[in-house]
């Protein structure tokens, strides 16, 4: 049962409310740094790094940070990994660390962390607040990789480094550029938002009673896991 209520925790913010997909949170970093996929992948893992640590202290120190002050506390704290991620960054991969440039102090004020400190973690015990951070995080990652991935292949023929299509397709150099950026995103938010909406109408006829008067093929859909429409005759 424990396992049953882990679950929905961490997986919340891989698509029902990922953070950039769904909650359109944190755009600056996903349409600035997503030029490729490892650039996505490192600004999505180092986020996540400061997400699920922050997540941890501030759910350690909920009943010791006064209301008043939660804010700069929050910010301090989340400061303090930031500090440390870069520092890690900067040692273990200086290539990415200057690609990365400006954006990855700016982690401090990414609305996507500071927001899961003041909605989650400050009224979650740890555990529930490390999965809510941890999923926020791959959820951040995914799109962040996914979003540079798509940039890098179609504008410039490669996938992390390696020629995959530059051989038989012109590169479309625009998505390297800002418009590129805006309409990869708004591409994929488009994909997000019909699968959550088919999710919804299919689970929705999955517990209608009169399922099968609605149509007359939606009684066996139900029977066999749901149908993704209800529509009237």
């Amino acid at each position: 049962m424990e396992k049953q209520k882990l679950f929905p925790i961490f997986s919340k913010g891989i698509i029902k409310e990922n953070p950039v997909l769904k909650l359109v949170l944190g755009t600056c970093p996903a349409l600035a740094v997503t030029t490729s996929a490892f650039n996505g992948l490192g600004m999505g893992v180092a986020a996540t790094v400061v997400l699920l640590g922050s997540n941890v202290v501030i759910s350690l120190l909920r009943k010791v940070i006064p209301p008043q002050v939660r804010i700069p506390a929050f910010i301090t704290i989340i400061a303090g990994f930031v500090t440390v991620v870069q520092f890690l960054v900067k040692a273990l991969a200086p290539a990415l660390d200057a690609t990365l440039g400006i954006y990855l102090p700016l982690i401090v004020v990414n609305c996507i962390i500071l927001g899961r400190a003041e909605a989650y973690a400050k009224d979650n015990p740890v555990l529930y607040s490390a999965l809510d951070g941890l999923g926020m995080g791959v959820g951040f990652t995914a799109a962040l990789f996914l979003m540079g991935a798509i940039r890098e292949l179609i504008g410039s023929g490669t996938l992390l480094g390696l020629t995959i299509a530059a051989n038989w397709i012109t590169p479309m150099t625009i998505l390297l550029l800002p418009p590129g950026g805006f309409f990869v995103f708004g591409m994929l938010v488009m994909v997000v938002n019909k699968y959550s909406k088919y999710q919804a109408r299919k689970l929705e006829c999955a517990s209608c009673p009169i399922a099968e008067v609605c149509d007359p093929n939606a009684l066996q859909e139900k029977q066999n896991g749901g149908d993704d429409s209800c529509k009237p005759s």
